[in-house]
């Protein structure tokens, strides 16, 4: 933007200026890439699932034909098999779950509840028709590490709880979700919390750095972008989890959306309506990138490191890398963010102004 500005302008301010910065602005209305990212991706060709609704438009007899008979295979064929076996995955975590929470502590109690997570969880995928690739399995979280990795649904924990066993972070939800994470949690010491609560960070933190000074513990599992973002983008990390030190261990998730859309867009589905459309698509499909551990650098602060790790999550990944905040998904942009892009479009004006002023004096 400043080098358009000096492209635009000869000489000090004027009022004409003001119309680039109100371009600037309805484009940022119209299409910013924020908001765009708290959406379904758009795909370059139509797979025969956007979506059995209103939005389908006649082409051809024959891809008419077609798309009436992949209807009726993924609702009255494939619908009624998946929602038995998610029920079934469902049904058997809560009960198996409690059931192992109810033992004393133990190392038969861990072994229990690692068969119990890892039996539910492929019978889960086998529920979406899940076909998962993962590469460079040398490169898996360690026990006493912190696994992070990009956010895209709830799923994601099912995707890679199929592959090894993981002690959650994460937020409390209500409903099904809060029902599976109150029993999960009686057998694994998962951590669910409130954002909202003071006390709960504090109680994150504190289980943080009580988890990495034991090296026998499962590896936590956090998703520090705070919440889903569709599966384009990779946007900031909050640096909580990277100030406590220890061993960061990234995961870059990237899903097909050729063949079902795996974005949650939790302000506008329910988990339950989510599950149920992603279970009518033709099938998930991802790949899963173990990246090399990383650790905090000597002189690096968290929030360098953060990105650090985001970066190379997002290279992997092939994601765009994005500096804007998650929570902007569901809050307004900060008072303090308005101020200091204001900062930055005074200086803009201001430098340019005074370097004009001095090419015309020394001419």
């Amino acid at each position: 933007m400043e080098q358009a500005i000096a492209g635009l302008r000869r000489g000090d301010f004027e009022l004409s200026d003001a119309f680039y910065y109100c371009k600037k602005g309805l484009e940022a209305i119209v299409e910013d890439e924020v908001t765009q990212r708290f959406t379904s991706e758009e795909l370059v060709s139509w797979n025969l699932l956007t979506r059995t609704n209103v939005n389908f438009h006649y082409i051809s007899l024959r891809l008419t034909v077609v798309w009436v008979i992949g209807v009726f295979v993924r609702y009255c064929l494939l619908l009624p098999l998946r929602v038995c076996l998610a029920t079934i995955g469902i049904l058997s975590m809560i009960v198996g779950t409690t059931l192992v929470g109810k033992l004393p502590n133990s190392e038969i109690k861990n072994r229990l509840s690692d068969v119990v997570h890892l039996t539910c969880s492929r019978i889960l995928v086998r529920a979406l028709s899940g076909t998962i690739y993962y590469h460079n399995k040398e490169n898996k979280p360690q026990k006493g590490g912190i696994c992070v990795a990009n956010h895209t649904s709830p799923i994601d924990v099912i995707i890679l709880t199929n592959d090894g066993c993981y002690a959650m972070v994460g937020q409390a939800h209500g409903g099904l979700m809060g029902v599976i994470q109150r029993s999960t949690v009686k057998a694994c010491p998962h951590v669910w919390f409130e954002r909202s609560e003071m006390k709960d960070r504090h109680l994150v933190t504190k289980r943080l750095r009580e988890h990495i000074a034991d090296r026998n513990k499962l590896p936590i599992l956090i998703f520090p972008e705070g919440t889903c973002i569709n599966n384009t983008s990779v946007m900031m990390f909050k640096k909580g989890s990277f100030e406590i030190g220890g061993t960061i261990y990234p995961v870059a998730i990237k899903y097909d959306p050729q063949f079902g859309d795996a974005f949650w867009n939790s302000s506008k589905y329910g988990i339950v309506s989510y599950l149920l459309r992603i279970m009518t698509s033709w099938a998930i499909v991802c790949n899963v990138w173990y990246l090399p551990p990383m650790t905090r650098e000597e002189g690096e602060d968290a929030v360098h490191f953060a990105n650090r790790v985001k970066s190379a999550i997002a290279l992997q990944g092939g994601l765009t890398e994005l500096s804007w905040d998650g929570g902007l998904k569901r809050d307004k942009v900060k008072k303090s963010f308005k101020e200091e892009e204001q900062k930055n479009y005074s200086k803009m004006i201001i430098g340019n102004g005074s370097s004009s002023l001095e090419s015309t004096s020394t001419d």
